[in-house]
């Protein structure tokens, strides 16, 4: 038996600032240049609505000098604390082997008994499956309130331009989505120069601005935002619900963290990105300093009227660079709940031979294309939106710094005195900022809300299905030793060639098996059980991931380690089984799999809505064949039906 990793426990894997980044080597500009074109995106497209929202629709406060260098204010000390402070430095850190993202900081959570209790185990993961589906809700709403804002800017040129806004944002969306399944490795080379574009153009407006009105940048005292919270009592908690706006995309920092590397993140971030941002922002304080009637619309305000369709033009390509970063993110997102079992198997079409994460989910994709317009006709503009919006930011981001936390008491052992103020001081914002969003449930944040509350159910019922399912399995398996001795028993014939049957569980006889000796009477003359676990890291090497054990009678059991970055491959996991002696040929191996018809008549404890919506997703899963790349020719499913 070859052992396995410990792929779980807190023994192997370390804080990558520990180990060579040697993939970084001679590419560093490269990679940062990248990162400013996918990472930042979002970030970057948020000075298009964030002021806007403030001080203009149905919960904005008063255009008054104070109200405005105490907004300003809170978007500075946003932005330091929560981006460059919280994500930059502490959350970039939280690395599990090179990758992040909420998936990939929930599997840095311990598991080994004594570590921490399977309650609060599966309260971690609960919550890292609440914090997946605000990301959806992120996803849907990113792309509709991005570009819709851009092409706002229209009716700023002339007012004869708005009945076209909503089906020129409709028309742009439809051709974002259609060309998914071209994949983005091709025009991904051009996001980063557009995004540098983009930065040194809000940079340049916003300094411009400054220079008319440089007392603007007095609002970097937080005495400000203090006093801004002092004199406007509630409202200012309403408003801070619209601050917040200015931090969206943060959490695509961490998330990317695994294709571009925390340097070159850090580094675009803080010697672009960071400061363009807050010139940007404070240039438009500056000018509703001086023309407060341009509150409408502040960030076209700022835009000479002689560059103002360029302008508008080059906002419409950032945001559909935004929104790709959101709609990659979310395709990557899929893939990795269906590896740790909490989603059920789609198809899944790699893009590129070269980028294993360049890929695209064709259901997903359509779904999204479809909310993305739906809540664009629905809200009818950008200001209806951000209210929907907020709540995703914010929640996802206070789950994250919850899961941090646990990963600083469980994972990196620091003291609980230690640990506790820093993850307080995030929470402080985060709660704070979650809070001021939930004021607007009613007028959006329901949408993100009902969003994430669907997809939580669909992925609990789907995981806990699948564990109902394989106890139901395992109660009626029987021990592989007494199953070879009734073989040698009855002297069964075999026939040249491999089997290879796939099972959920590393133990006992699989019920292919059983059906299949039940129909035939024979066997192969090589029988494989295959079980594939998927384990809490993104990748699992090729020489930790296969272990065999021979059973005796040319039976052999084989178990595979699938990291949640990666895709179950079953001809390469038989590959790499050959290393340790077990030999195959392509061409005379059949592959056996289970097909089971759920009925929802058992004794399980689920409720029967949760049965029967379990039943309904199991039925519309993806073909296994396709799923573990076996070819089609050479696959076997035998049926069975099973109560739960």
């Amino acid at each position: 038996m070859i052992g396995h990793p410990d792929v779980n426990g807190s023994g192997s894997l370390q804080n990558s600032d520990n180990q060579p980044q040697s993939h970084l080597n001679g590419k560093f500009l490269f990679l940062a240049l990248g990162a400013l074109g996918v990472v930042f995106g979002d970030l970057g497209t948020s000075p298009l609505y964030t002021i806007r929202e403030c001080f203009y629709g149905i919960h904005a406060i008063a255009l008054t000098k104070a109200n405005l260098l105490g907004t300003l204010s809170l978007i500075f000390w946003s932005l330091t604390m929560v981006v460059s402070i919280k994500y930059v430095i502490f959350i970039l850190r939280a690395d599990n082997r090179g990758e992040g993202g909420i998936f990939a900081l929930l599997g840095l959570i311990p598991t080994s008994a004594g570590k921490i209790t399977p309650h609060r185990r599966s309260m971690a993961a609960l919550a890292g499956i609440l914090a997946a589906g605000l990301l959806y809700g992120d996803g849907i709403i990113t792309p509709a309130i991005s570009v819709l804002s851009a092409i706002e800017g229209l009716e700023i040129a002339t007012r004869a331009a708005a009945p076209a806004i909503l089906p020129l944002t409709c028309l742009v969306l439809l051709g974002l989505f259609l060309v998914q399944r071209r994949g983005t490795a091709d025009i991904g080379k051009i996001f980063g120069p557009i995004m540098l574009l983009w930065f040194a153009a809000i940079a340049a407006l916003g300094i411009v601005q400054i220079l008319n009105e440089p007392r603007v940048l007095r609002a970097v005292n937080p005495i400000h935002a203090f006093n801004f919270f002092l004199n406007n009592k509630f409202h200012g908690l309403v408003v801070l619900g619209s601050v917040v706006l200015c931090i969206t995309g943060g959490e695509a920092l961490y998330a990317d963290l695994g294709h571009f590397g925390r340097n070159p993140i850090r580094f675009s971030w803080l010697a672009i990105a960071y400061p363009a941002l807050l010139l940007n922002y404070f240039g438009q304080g500056a000018l509703l300093l001086i023309s407060p009637e341009m509150k409408i619309n502040p960030f076209y305000g700022t835009v000479p009227s002689f560059l103002l369709y360029p302008m508008v033009c080059l906002s419409t390509v950032a945001t559909v660079i935004a929104s790709q970063a959101l709609i990659s993110g979310v395709y990557s997102l899929t893939q990795q709940a269906i590896q740790l079992g909490f989603f059920p198997r789609i198809r899944i079409v790699h893009t590129s031979s070269e980028m294993r994460g360049q890929i695209y989910i064709p259901f997903i994709n359509y779904t999204l294309m479809l909310a993305c317009i739906g809540v664009v006709l629905g809200f009818g503009g950008s200001g209806g939106l951000a209210g929907a919006y907020g709540i995703a930011v914010t929640g996802t981001m206070a789950v994250t710094s919850l899961l941090y936390f646990l990963v600083l008491i469980h994972r990196w052992r620091w003291p609980f005195w230690k640990a506790f103020p820093l993850v307080s001081l995030f929470l402080l914002f985060d709660v704070s900022f979650l809070g001021a969003n939930l004021l607007k449930v009613l007028d959006g944040g329901w949408f993100t809300l009902l969003a994430a509350l669907l997809i939580t159910v669909a992925m609990t019922t789907w995981r806990r299905g699948r564990e109902e399912l394989n106890r139901k399995l395992q109660t009626e398996r029987l021990p592989v030793e007494f199953f070879l001795e009734e073989v040698a028993k009855h002297k069964l014939g075999r026939v040249p060639g491999t089997a290879v049957f796939m099972t959920l569980s590393p133990t006992g006889t699989p019920p292919t098996l059983l059906h299949h000796v039940k129909h035939i009477h024979t066997l192969h003359e090589q029988v494989l059980l295959l079980t594939i676990r998927s384990v809490d890291v993104p990748t699992v090497p090729a020489k930790e991931r296969v272990s065999v054990q021979e059973l005796g009678q040319g039976f052999y059991r084989i178990e595979a380690l699938n990291g949640f970055m990666q895709t179950p491959d079953v001809p390469l996991i038989l590959k790499l089984a050959s290393g340790y002696g077990l030999k195959t040929d392509p061409m005379t191996t059949t592959f056996y799999l289970g097909r089971e018809a759920l009925l929802t008549t058992g004794d399980s404890k689920m409720f029967r809505w949760r049965k029967a919506l379990f039943a309904f997703m199991s039925r519309n899963a993806g073909t296994p064949a396709a799923y573990f790349n076996l070819p089609v020719n050479r696959v076997v499913e035998l049926g069975a039906q099973v109560e739960l």
